[in-house]
């Protein structure tokens, strides 16, 4: 099922199932994809590392996230571009910046429970049913259903996450700060620039990511250098003297000595070795 306009808004909602599953991959650019698994197991590869998700987890990912490959029974899938909902200009009703979208590094999971089943279930549902619909008010009620299912999934990943233990200013500093690193993380490696913005310190900083997960700030920019390393060494045909500076490093040594103490091998070692298995 899709909606579509002349001003190329898209939202579609889709079964999934192992003959269909090559819809997965049609990822414009503006694209955000929620997969909800509702077989007894899925198996998603992105950016070569490899996810498994239960029954009733759902996964969040951007046209940024590369999918190799997906193996699955069922699952049920929306996706939606930045000109039918703006996961930034609605942050304010919905909160999913940072957490469900644009976290920085991680792919966000959530594990639907027995209580909220439920409402996600009624909430797909309602979707499907206005999908059908073909009038004035379908966009507005289409947004409305989607706004549902995301706060649904924000509070899941809350309660899972820790940020339950915080109240919403410092949840939302959190949140900011995941948006800030995916926006600067190729330019600003140090956590002093995140906490200037967010007008902090950065010991501030690392008490608050301390209350609710073990991976301090410094850890989450260098995470997420990493899976931008790794992806243009894989998939682009830069040397790794232009994906050092692409990625903000003064010389091809940095990089080299900063990816080897992450991986273990030299960005040229992680290159051949990713030729090697794709052959």
């Amino acid at each position: 099922m899709v909606y579509e306009d002349q001003s190329k808004e898209f939202l579609t909602l889709v079964e999934l199932n192992s003959s269909n599953r090559h819809i997965v991959f049609n990822v414009k650019e503006t694209d955000m994809t929620l997969i909800w698994n509702t077989g007894e197991q899925l198996a998603i590869t992105i950016d070569k590392v490899p996810y498994t998700l239960a029954k009733d987890q759902i996964i969040f990912l951007t046209a940024f996230h590369k999918i190799d490959s997906i193996d699955l029974e069922k699952a049920r899938m929306i996706r939606f571009n930045q000109a039918f909902f703006c996961i930034i200009n609605h942050d304010n009703e919905v909160g999913s910046k940072g957490l469900l979208f644009y976290g920085a590094t991680s792919v966000p999971i959530i594990s639907v429970d027995e209580n909220d089943l439920e409402s996600f279930e009624t909430t797909w549902q309602t979707f499907c049913t206005e999908m059908r619909q073909h009038d004035t008010l379908q966009k507005e009620m289409l947004q409305s259903i989607l706004k549902r299912m995301l706060i649904l999934s924000v509070r899941s990943l809350k309660r899972a996450g820790g940020l339950s233990k915080l109240d919403k200013s410092q949840a939302d500093i959190i949140r900011e700060f995941n948006y800030l690193v995916e926006g600067h993380y190729s330019k600003h490696h140090d956590v002093a620039f995140y906490a200037s913005k967010l007008n902090k310190s950065p010991k501030t900083l690392s008490n608050l990511f301390s209350i609710v997960s073990e991976r301090q700030p410094l850890s989450i920019i260098h995470d997420r250098i990493m899976v931008s390393a790794r992806r243009q060494i894989i998939y682009s045909k830069l040397s790794i003297k232009e994906i050092a500076y692409e990625l903000g490093f003064e010389d091809i040594q940095a990089f080299s000595r900063f990816f080897k103490n992450k991986e273990g091998i030299s960005p040229l070692q992680y290159r051949e070795r990713s030729a090697t298995l794709q052959n």
